[in-house]
């Protein structure tokens, strides 16, 4: 009788697996990649530069939407991901670069360098940060500027997660202005609706926001001067002009074209009109004879800005669908591969079980996008391969805490009687453990199943795609239908596949 194989083998292969993924090339092809943020000028502006591009490429270029920080986003440019995205001077020198706002393009370029990364032409605007709050309160109060604010400590402020940890955030600008008040980390969609609905009184804001206008907000003057300047520009990987030089030229035509006035425009008819960022960075590059883009009506643009039927079943529904069955099926099945055989070779091994088992339960205490951040880092990569190994790592758990249970559960005579009978240990357990296991095996699959339908939509924060993309950038640019119309996906999507599983264990029962 051979051995069963131990746990530290099937550890091994699921490194082994994971080596797979990350070994795989970061581009196989030279198409151009575009990156951006998540908020809406970013999702703007990626669209320009790969509409700007495309004519002069001989494959449509790749937008890669919504990646998250500034921290994902670099290292999508850096390993290879993307090849561009549009950045911040002031973010450059502060952040990325650990500089002093002071740094000149010429000093940002002969640093960036050694990191395999280049300064770009700048677009033409300024986007830098600020505090705003609601007109009528700061008229009330006699606030102005940010020196106004610390005379004020009951006032609450909703910040933005990266700005509270930003070099040039909360901390700093705390400390040159005295301000006493703790802040609550939001989300930068949502702060505009809590600041709305009088849940906050301060929030950071981008100067090019249209929401500034549009729910009357005055911005606090900057009076000690502690942001700097926050220009335009293109960050790139070095290998860009040579692997794509009429691309890269292309982009560079870009330069001084776009104005703040036309930023804000652009940034109105996203999260105001609820236009399309595809079809308004097509307006901007090919305006309409006559028409100015700030002008264009929403109507005439936006597949966004029909009802809620017409988000539910827009023209991404299918590929949305297939990339979520993609985040859902490779998880639940490479991790029923690592975790049955686990659950059946430590079931009667108590110190073995208890290890594997709190190892799996540990896994599930790490919080989604930490452990996407770490597998960004460890694999040098972002989109489909660290979401896809994520998952797997969530969906051990019950599927190996119910193999366990399964097989424990079933009375010790049983085994008895089949060694009686002459069948040996492997052929008791084939033929009358695990039949008598099953249901309780495939309850933990199907809770696995469930688990990673829902947990999926975080794949959209790296660039995985799947319903989580529409959560994400209903939350960038203030719709909630496009959120709402992703969550409901992917609920209808958990509601089928536990109508499946239904149906197995109907089968099963009816076999006896």
């Amino acid at each position: 009788m051979r051995k069963a194989l131990t746990p530290g083998f099937w550890l091994l292969a699921l490194v082994w697996i994971v080596a797979g993924w990350a070994a795989a090339p970061a581009h196989a092809d030279e198409a151009l990649r575009v990156g951006s943020k998540r908020f809406t000028e970013s999702y703007i502006l990626a669209e320009i530069l790969a509409q700007q591009a495309a004519p002069v490429l001989e494959q449509p270029p790749q937008v890669r939407q919504g990646l998250g920080n500034t921290a994902i986003v670099l290292e999508a440019l850096r390993s290879g991901a993307i090849d561009v995205y549009v950045e911040y001077t002031g973010t450059i020198a502060l952040e990325i670069l650990k500089g002093s706002a002071a740094m000149s393009r010429a000093q940002m370029r002969e640093a960036l360098a050694p990191l395999g990364l280049g300064l770009g032409p700048a677009l033409g605007f300024n986007d830098g940060y600020a505090l705003a709050m609601r007109a009528g309160q700061a008229r009330q109060l006699g606030v102005r500027s940010l020196s106004d604010l610390a005379h004020h400590p009951e006032l609450r402020l909703g910040l933005s997660n990266e700005f509270l940890g930003r070099a040039d955030g909360w901390a700093p600008l705390a400390r040159r202005y005295g301000l006493a008040q703790q802040p609550t980390g939001l989300d930068h969609g949502i702060a505009y609706q809590a600041l709305q609905s009088g849940q906050i009184d301060v929030m950071d804001i981008y100067t090019t926001d249209a929401q500034i206008r549009a729910l009357d907000l005055t911005v606090l003057d900057d009076d000690l001067r502690h942001f700097p300047r926050y220009d335009a520009v293109l960050l790139y990987r070095l290998d860009l002009p040579r692997r794509l030089p009429r691309a890269w030229a292309a982009l560079q035509a870009l330069q001084g074209r776009i104005d703040e006035a036309a930023m804000v425009a652009m940034n109105a008819r996203a999260e105001i009109d609820q236009a399309g960022f595809a079809r308004i960075a097509r307006d901007f590059l090919h305006p309409p004879a006559g028409a100015a883009p700030a002008a264009l009506p929403a109507a005439a643009a936006a597949p966004h800005a029909a009802g809620f039927w017409a988000k539910l079943v827009g023209t991404d529904l299918l590929r949305l669908t297939l990339q979520h069955l993609l985040l859902v099926l490779v998880p639940v099945g490479v991790a029923c591969a690592v975790a049955l055989p686990l659950g059946v070779a430590v079931y009667r091994r108590h110190r073995w079980r208890a290890l594997v088992l709190g190892a799996c339960s540990l896994l599930q205490t790490v919080p989604s996008l930490a452990l996407l951040a770490i597998l960004i880092w460890l694999m040098g990569r972002i989109g489909t391969a660290p979401a896809l190994v994520a998952l797997t790592l969530y969906a051990l758990l019950p599927i190996v805490q119910n193999t366990v249970a399964g097989l424990a559960a079933v009375p010790g005579g049983l085994g008895l009687a089949a060694t009686a009978l002459g069948m040996t240990e492997r052929q008791a357990l084939r033929l009358v453990l695990l039949p008598l296991a099953l249901p309780t095996v495939v309850a933990g699959v199907r809770t696995a199943t469930t688990i990673t339908i829902g947990t999926a939509t975080i794949a959209a924060f790296v660039g995985a795609g799947g319903y989580g993309e529409r959560i994400v950038t209903g939350l960038a640019i203030n719709d909630g239908l496009l959120l709402l119309s992703g969550a409901l996906l992917a609920a209808g999507m958990a509601l089928l596949s536990e109508a499946c599983f239904e149906l197995l264990q109907w089968a099963l029962r009816r076999r006896g």
